[in-house]
């Protein structure tokens, strides 16, 4: 790890304006990630501007229902929640399945969502990778790949994203919003993340310097009945091979409204759009919910070593949606 400069921010303004939108410096707040990309050598950032002290760390009622969740909240506080746990609790859900009680006592709500992909050829700095070192190859789609992309990926990367919590707030339509010298900002959580195409290096649309902080949650009353499930290669303490966030609203046996998002399928958490079109409207049943999924995964193009991805999504799909809809009918 080589030298770098040492800074803690005592307000929002402040810690902008000592990153100074030098693109070799980073904002900080529980290092969960970034510390162990500078200790090998990926990351290697002139300045640390240190976040965690920021009164970013509250969960706030929405004036219209819903959350306001701030960037150095951390993920245990997130999951421990009353509003969260009542009114979305597949985001506890998914809070809860990532990492360790330790990690999620340090780790925050930003830096979450700024995590970068657990790819193995990204984190080995003697490996060529374009999201490391643009236009030196993607040696994962020749090689190892059994955990990577089979949608909305390309030549130029198939990684993942690493987030549970991220596919939690991809289907409740979370709102990230962010502080640059400029001004505040806000993106949609559906437009945060830049889709791959041959420019993997950019994985976000936030502006130079931008400081996440915080994300809203709108109201979603479907989102008290939802459920996160989480596959994974062993029973705990490790990322996802596939995941699905689900919410379901049925009455009289027929969907009324349902959203949808998948993990570890993509560049970045993937809204179920196709699936969610297939379901509004149709029967609350598992031949209904196979059809959603099938429709979601046509645009599936695996690797030779990952196509197991597509049957594991399709099936977690309908077992998802299934318990929820017969929670419903009880």
């Amino acid at each position: 790890m080589r030298e770098f400069d040492y800074r803690r921010a005592d307000d929002v303004s402040g810690a902008v304006a000592l990153l100074g939108g030098d693109p070799d410096a980073r904002y900080l707040g529980g290092g969960t990630n970034l510390v162990d990309l500078m200790k090998n050598g990926v990351e290697r950032p002139a300045r640390l501007v240190d976040v965690r002290g920021l009164p970013l760390d509250r969960i706030e009622p929405a004036g219209d229902g819903g959350l306001r969740i701030g960037a150095t909240v951390t993920n245990s506080d997130l999951a421990a929640h009353p509003g969260v746990r009542r009114n979305y609790p597949a985001l506890t859900q998914a809070v809860l399945a990532g990492a360790s009680g330790q990690l999620r006592n340090m780790a925050t709500v930003g830096g979450n969502l700024l995590q970068r992909t657990r790819c193995g050829y990204f984190t080995d700095v003697t490996k060529p990778c374009n999201k490391r070192r643009p236009g030196s190859g993607c040696p994962a789609v020749e090689g190892e790949h059994h955990n990577h992309a089979i949608l909305g990926a390309s030549g130029h990367c198939v990684a993942v994203h690493p987030s549970d919590m991220g596919v939690a707030l991809t289907a409740f339509d979370a709102v990230v919003t962010y502080r640059t010298a400029d001004g505040e900002g806000e993106l949609p959580l559906a437009d945060f993340y830049l889709p791959v195409g041959d420019t993997p290096h950019r994985e976000t649309a936030l502006p130079p310097g931008a400081l996440v902080t915080g994300v809203t949650l709108p109201p979603a009353p479907v989102a008290a009945r939802s459920r996160y499930r989480k596959v994974r290669e062993r029973a705990s303490y490790a990322f996802a091979i596939g995941s699905v966030a689900a919410a379901l609203d049925v009455g009289g046996g027929v969907v009324r409204e349902a959203r949808l998002a998948l993990g570890a399928v993509a560049s970045r958490p993937w809204r179920a759009r196709a699936a969610e079109a297939v379901l509004n409207g149709a029967p609350a049943t598992a031949e209904s919910f196979a059809a959603a999924a099938d429709a979601e995964l046509a645009a599936a193009r695996p690797l030779p070593d990952n196509g197991y991805k597509v049957t594991l999504m399709r099936n977690l799909v309908v077992a998802v949606l299934s318990e929820l809809a017969e929670e419903a009918a009880r």
